[in-house]
């Protein structure tokens, strides 16, 4: 995945701030119509955008666009700002301290080697994004254990993003968890949703307990979707008015 990343990131970066807004749009396009190879790039694209140091210069490029040339769908891609929920530094220092009180060295290693259940899932309450990155590496974690991970509230937002830029976040399950944890940085929550199922764009559309940023791009998808398939269902038509 690193290395199709990297390539898609190169090839992004060569083009043209408004092709690469075309090809974008396409590639969701083809997503929607089952295009299993446009899935694959999407999901490279969609993490090329949400790394801040791959994605950043690329993101400022298309922000500097007309708003007539972006779809709206790839607009949303652009969201910003601070997560609908966040959890402060000093009560998530303390919550380490109950919970996971070794040194930071200590916990890097025994999230990287752990062996027994239990002290996974504690070291898994660690609101320090280098030990959940050591943690994700650990060969004994389950996909269980990564969704509740994911879906752990309250939350740091930094460990939670390292939760999809590891091989777990390539799981439908776990990028549920992730878009429907209000502590999830919405500029990266934007970018999950494309890569869900047009069911949990409708249930992510209809959820105010998320960022409305990462509403609205379900409900954009929702509705190129059903622009493009035709007659809307009645129960998408109402997640769509709701909104």
């Amino acid at each position: 995945m690193e290395l199709r990343k990297r390539a898609v990131a190169r090839a992004l970066g060569k083009l043209p701030a408004e092709e690469m807004a075309r090809l974008l749009g396409q590639l969701l396009a083809l997503d929607r119509a089952g295009d299993e190879a446009a899935r694959c790039v999407l999901g490279a694209a969609m993490a090329v955008l949400a790394d801040v140091r791959l994605g950043r210069p690329l993101a400022e490029a298309l922000a500097q666009l007309p708003p007539d040339v972006l779809r709206e769908e790839v607009a949303g891609l652009l969201a910003s700002g601070p997560a609908w929920r966040t959890l402060d530094e000093t009560a998530a220092a303390r919550a380490d301290a109950r919970n996971v009180p070794e040194t930071l060295g200590m916990l890097k290693t025994k999230a990287r080697t752990a062996r027994d259940p239990d002290a996974l899932e504690r070291l898994a309450l660690a609101s320090n994004a280098s030990v959940v990155r050591n943690l994700l590496l650990n060969p004994r974690l389950t996909e269980p254990s990564v969704v509740r991970l994911a879906a752990r509230r309250p939350a740091r937002g930094e460990p939670l993003v390292e939760v999809w830029r590891s091989k777990w976040g390539a799981l439908r399950s776990v990028r549920r968890a992730l878009v429907f944890n209000p502590y999830f940085p919405p500029e990266v929550g934007v970018k999950v949703v494309p890569l869900l199922l047009r069911t949990d764009w409708g249930e992510v559309a209809a959820d105010h307990g998320l960022h409305p940023s990462v509403r609205a791009e379900a409900r954009t998808l929702l509705a190129a979707d059903l622009q493009e398939a035709g007659q809307p269902s009645k129960a998408t038509v109402l997640v769509l008015d709701e909104g």
